[in-house]
């Protein structure tokens, strides 16, 4: 039997039906209309049944982290195994996320500020302060004995965790899921949207309810996601407009009062309504570049003024404990013995509040990220794309948290603050540490480094609702990002903005936290399948490539592309 004979040419068509005509024309009612009820459904319940709400989310949370810690651990290890294989695979890596002779469509500053703001950006200015600062306190050596609480023999430990978190295991969550997409789509012709990732297991099964389901969970897990970060965004920007002479909208303790809720969601999505409707290739764009500059800036200041020598030391000493401890810490799950107080039951209890949170919360962001990066990255190879969306941006997390983080412990620790930033709440400590380093100079300083912070983050936030507003409309839209899905902008902005505030309203971001946990466990299994699925497309089309046998939709004998009612159906993917 010939090569051709063993192997036939890849599938370039998923035909999905959507309604022609009417408020939803060109979208699958199929998977729009579940996901609004779902989503209607969870700002109802969480605004007029808070206390009930409340109880069974807590429940469910406590379940899925005692029962799934384990799941989230191993499935997140695995998507950094399967993106830096694929990178240093030669026959995989040199492959195009598109035709042989497409070329990127923004220039890379460009598309690692997109990357970078939509991906982290908001989480990174309330935690890359706080978080280094609060591992200080704890951490598993601390807890097991061999370090010292709030020592400085614990501040490596406290950057090789935040590394964690914020390193390597998010950027290859997002970079699975993006890569998949991008590869489906621009080689294949397949719609822009989460079912596509996996035709190989699948095939045309997913024309149907199977690759709705999956869509409507790939759209609620992306609602929870965005909806965690916009939270802990209404927390801080409220602190910051606090700083700045606008008053009002925080309580005694410091956290956002519902009149501030409000205030805070109607600037955020007020904004990001009008960015997403100008589109990617504008508003969004033009917003990534704004923030990025003002990052630089920031980071530029807490390098040169910050604890320079600290920062560069809590840089290295902690990347070095980080990617030697990485493997392990990968696949480590830390076994509660049942014992209250008990140190297994600390580590576990541990573990639940910061890695397994992270996983869901970034697994519930993929969607919504993934989707994004690859509406950005036509064009690039799979190495470039693998590297750029999980090397560049995690380097650029350690650099911020070494000498943001370290600015803050420097000054505790040695600099006289005398608790100023760590008894601050978690999302006004930038800003704490940023008066306390500048009032003595003058307090127009403070105000202006709080009123840059403001802006910094008003177009992180801005960023993320605009980029997860236009995803969702585009899987909704099966892959179509045309015009037709104006309409829709208002509508995901709006619930959007509700969820935030049903959520905050009725449990702070406690509330929001425990949703998004919830929410995205189905999610991960989609992308576990997804990278699986990756994987044998690579294989195949490079044993395509071997035998003649053409791998993209345009070389495909009546393929047209996903923007075309009409392919090719093969057997094989």
């Amino acid at each position: 039997m010939s090569n051709d004979e063993k192997i036939s040419p890849p599938l370039t068509e998923l035909n999905i039906n959507t309604t022609t005509g009417g408020f939803y024309n060109g979208f699958s009612i199929a998977v729009t209309v579940p996901a609004k009820i779902i989503i209607s459904v969870i700002v109802v319940w969480a605004i007029f049944w808070p206390i009930q709400s409340g109880a069974i989310l807590t429940g469910l949370n406590g379940f899925i982290l005692q029962n799934f810690a384990a799941w989230y651990t191993w499935v997140v290890a695995f998507f950094i195994v399967v993106c830096l294989a694929l990178a240093a695979w030669p026959a995989a890596g040199r492959l195009n996320l598109g035709l042989d002779d497409d070329q990127p469509e923004f220039t890379r500053f460009s598309w690692f500020s997109m990357m970078f703001g939509a991906g982290i950006g908001v989480g990174m200015l309330t935690w890359a302060v706080a978080e280094p600062v609060t591992h200080l306190g704890t951490t598993p050596e601390s807890i097991m004995g061999l370090t010292t609480p709030g020592g400085a023999d614990n501040v490596a430990m406290a950057f090789k965790w935040s590394f964690l978190h914020w390193g390597f295991s998010a950027w290859a969550c997002y970079a699975v899921c993006g890569l998949s997409l991008a590869y489906f789509s621009y080689r294949r012709g397949l719609p822009l949207t989460i079912r596509s990732g996996l035709t190989p297991l699948f095939g045309q099964r997913l024309s149907g309810p199977l690759g709705h389901v999956i869509d409507i969970v790939a759209v609620v897990a992306t609602i929870l996601g965005v909806a965690q970060t916009l939270g802990f965004g209404v927390d801080q920007l409220v602190a910051g407009l606090g700083r700045i002479g606008i008053g009002g909208l925080a309580d005694a303790n410091g956290a956002a009062t519902t009149t501030g809720i409000v205030v805070a969601l109607l600037v955020i999505m007020g904004l990001s309504t009008l960015s997403a409707l100008s589109g990617v290739g504008k508003g969004i764009k033009w917003l990534s570049n704004i923030n990025m500059v003002l990052s630089i800036i920031l980071l530029g200041f807490l390098i040169i003024f910050g604890a320079t020598w600290f920062g560069f030391n809590a840089m290295f000493t902690g990347l070095w404990h980080y990617v030697i401890a990485l493997p392990q810490m990968s696949v480590n799950v830390f076994r509660s013995d049942g014992v209250e107080g008990s140190e297994a039951f600390l580590l576990a209890q541990w573990q639940g509040w910061w890695p397994v949170f992270y996983w869901a919360w970034w697994i519930a962001f993929a969607p919504f990220v993934g989707l994004f990066l690859a509406r950005i990255s036509r064009g690039r190879t799979v190495r470039e794309f693998v590297l750029g969306a999980m090397i560049v941006p995690a380097l650029m997390c350690f650099v911020w948290f070494s000498w943001a983080g370290g600015t803050a412990i420097d000054l505790e620790m040695n600099g006289g603050a005398n608790g100023v930033i760590f008894d601050a709440a978690n999302g006004d400590k930038i800003f704490a540490m940023t008066e306390f380093m500048l009032a003595p100079i003058g307090d127009w300083l403070a105000w202006g480094m709080a009123a840059l912070i403001v802006v910094l983050l008003l177009t992180f936030l801005v960023t993320s609702a605009d980029s997860a507003v236009l995803i969702v409309n585009t899987i909704n839209a099966a892959g179509d990002e045309g015009p037709k899905s104006r309409p829709h902008v208002l509508f995901w902005g709006v619930a959007l903005a509700m969820v935030v505030a049903g959520l905050l309203i009725s449990g702070g971001t406690t509330a929001i936290q425990t949703a998004m946990v919830i929410g995205a466990l189905p999610f991960s299994v989609v992308m576990a399948l997804m990278a699986v699925a990756l994987l044998k497309a690579i294989y195949n089309d490079t044993r395509r490539e071997k035998a003649g046998v053409p791998s993209t939709h345009d070389n495909i004998e009546g393929a047209t592309g996903n923007d075309a009612p009409a392919g090719l159906s093969a057997s094989s993917n």
